[in-house]
C-alpha cells in the first residue's frame, strides 16, 4: 500500500527584522517606481551632505564633488543603456561610444555658434536621444542577424568608424578642434542659470534624468519585451521556436541602448561646451563595459552603483590620493626584503591608474565574477559548479553508481 499524499503546509511566517525586510521587499516589488524615486531622493540628500564631511571633504571641495557626481551620472546613463544590450538581451556591443558621440554632436549642431542655432535644452535631450536611437536601428538592422564574436567585431568596427568620420569631416565637424562654444542650458525653474560656477545645477538635472531613465528601464525589464530579451539571452534558438521574433526584439534592445547613450551625450556636450572626436574612443566603450560587468550584469541598480563607484575611484580618488596622503601625513617606510624606501605621498598614482584598474578587474573576475550587486539568476549560473561540489560523495556515488539501498541485507516488499 502506498502512503497517502501529504499536502505541503506553509512554514511559520518570519518575525522581527526578517518579517520587516520581507514586507519591504514585497512593497518594493509592487511599487517599483515609487521605490526608485524614494531611493534616489535619499541618495541625492546623502550626496549633498557627505562632501562637507571627512573623508570626502579632505579629497576635494563640495563644488568639485558635485561636478564629479554629475560626470559620474553620465557614465551611469551609459552603463544602464549598455546593460540593456548586454545584460538583458545578451548582445556584446564593443562600439557603444559611437552613439555617445552621435548624441553629443546632435546637441552641438543645435546649440553652438558653428550652426547659429540656439534650441531649448530639454527638447534637445529627446531629439539627441532619438537621433542616436535611429543610428542604432541603422546599425543593428543589417548586423543583428550575426551572433557572438561576429556581432562584437561588427560593433567594434562601427565604434572605430564614427570618431574617424567626425575627425575627417572638417567642414561639418571642425575636425580635430571639435565644435566649441556650445551654449549651456537655459535657466530652469528652481535652479536658475547654468555656468561653470553652478555644478550643483548640473548635478540635480543629472539626478532627474537618471531617475526617469531607471524607472523606464525597470518597466521594460518587467514587461513582455523584457521577458523576450531574457529568453533570447538564455537561448536564442529556443526563443525563436517559441514565437519570439529575435531580429526585431534584438533590434529594439540595440536601439534603446543607443537612445540612452545619446541622452548621456547631449548632457555631456551641454556641460563641457565642446565636443571633439577624442572624447569617444574605444577606451570609453571598454570602460563602460567594465562598469556593467563589475556592477552586476543584468541588475539595473547594480550597474548604476557600479558605474558610479568605478568612475569616482578612477577619476577622483586616484588623482587625489597623493594630496590626501600629504594632508593626513602618512609616514614613509622601508620594505625589509628588498631594502626599498617608499614614500607613498610621492608615488605617482595617476601614472599607474590603468595598471591599478587592470589589477582590480583581474581580482574582481577571480573573486566575484558576478559583480558587486549581481542579478540573482546570473549569480546562480556562475556558482552552479560550487553547488554541485557541495554534494556529498556518498550521495553522488549512490546516484551515479550502485542503486540506493543495494547494500542492505534484505530487500523491501
Amino acid at each position: 500500500m502506498t502512503a497517502p499524499a501529504q499536502t505541503a503546509t506553509p512554514g511559520p511566517r518570519p518575525s522581527g527584522i526578517r518579517a520587516t525586510l520581507a514586507d519591504l521587499r514585497t512593497a518594493s516589488d509592487r511599487h517599483r517606481s515609487l521605490t526608485i524615486v524614494v531611493a534616489m531622493v535619499i541618495t541625492t540628500v546623502l550626496m549633498y551632505i557627505l562632501p562637507a564631511i571627512p573623508p570626502l571633504s579632505i579629497v576635494q571641495g563640495r563644488g568639485i564633488w558635485y561636478d564629479s557626481f554629475a560626470n559620474a551620472g553620465v557614465f551611469v546613463l551609459l552603463a544602464m543603456g549598455l546593460n540593456v544590450v548586454i545584460g538583458m538581451a545578451g548582445l556584446l556591443d564593443l562600439g557603444y561610444a559611437a552613439f555617445f558621440a552621435i548624441g553629443a554632436y546632435a546637441y552641438a549642431y543645435s546649440n553652438s555658434p558653428f550652426s547659429g542655432l540656439d534650441l531649448p535644452f530639454i527638447p534637445m535631450l529627446f531629439v539627441g536621444a532619438a537621433v542616436a536611437g535611429i543610428f542604432g536601428i541603422l546599425l543593428g538592422a543589417p548586423t543583428l542577424r550575426l551572433r557572438g564574436d561576429y556581432l562584437a567585431i561588427m560593433t567594434l568596427g562601427f565604434g572605430e568608424i564614427v570618431p574617424i568620420v567626425f575627425l575627417n569631416l572638417d567642414r561639418f565637424t571642425q575636425g580635430t578642434n571639435g565644435i566649441g562654444g556650445i551654449f549651456r542650458p537655459e535657466p530652469l525653474p528652481f535652479l536658475g542659470t547654468f555656468s561653470p560656477n553652478s555644478p550643483f545645477n548640473y548635478f540635480i538635472v543629472m539626478v532627474v534624468i537618471v531617475t526617469i531613465t531607471m524607472i523606464l528601464l525597470y518597466r521594460l525589464q518587467d514587461s513582455r519585451i523584457g521577458r523576450a530579451w531574457n529568453a533570447i539571452r538564455e537561448d536564442e534558438l529556443a526563443a525563436a521556436a517559441n514565437g519570439i521574433n529575435t531580429v526585431t526584439t534584438k533590434l529594439l534592445a540595440f536601439s534603446l541602448g543607443a537612445t540612452t547613450s545619446g541622452l548621456a551625450g547631449v548632457f555631456n556636450a551641454s556641460k563641457l561646451t565642446i565636443v571633439s572626436p577624442d572624447q569617444f574612443l574605444f577606451t570609453v566603450s571598454f570602460t563602460v563595459l567594465a562598469m556593467v560587468i563589475l556592477g552586476g550584469m543584468g541588475n539595473i541598480w547594480g550597474v548604476a552603483v557600479g558605474a558610479f563607484i568605478v568612475y569616482n575611484i578612477q577619476a577622483v580618488f586616484l588623482k587625489s590620493i597623493n594630496g590626501v596622503l600629504e594632508t593626513i601625513g602618512v609616514p614613509d617606510f622601508t620594505l625589509p626584503i628588498v631594502n626599498l624606501h617608499v614614500d607613498l605621498a610621492k608615488v605617482p598614482f595617476v601614472d599607474y591608474q590603468f595598471l591599478l584598474y587592470g589589477v582590480a578587474l583581474v581580482l574582481m573576475m577571480l573573486l566575484r565574477p558576478e559583480g558587486l550587486f549581481p542579478n540573482q539568476r546570473r549569480r546562480q549560473e556562475l556558482h552552479i559548479a560550487e553547488e554541485f561540489e557541495e554534494v556529498e560523495p556518498a550521495e553522488t556515488a549512490g546516484g551515479m553508481g550502485a542503486a540506493p539501498g543495494s547494500g542492505q541485507s534484505g530487500g523491501t516488499l
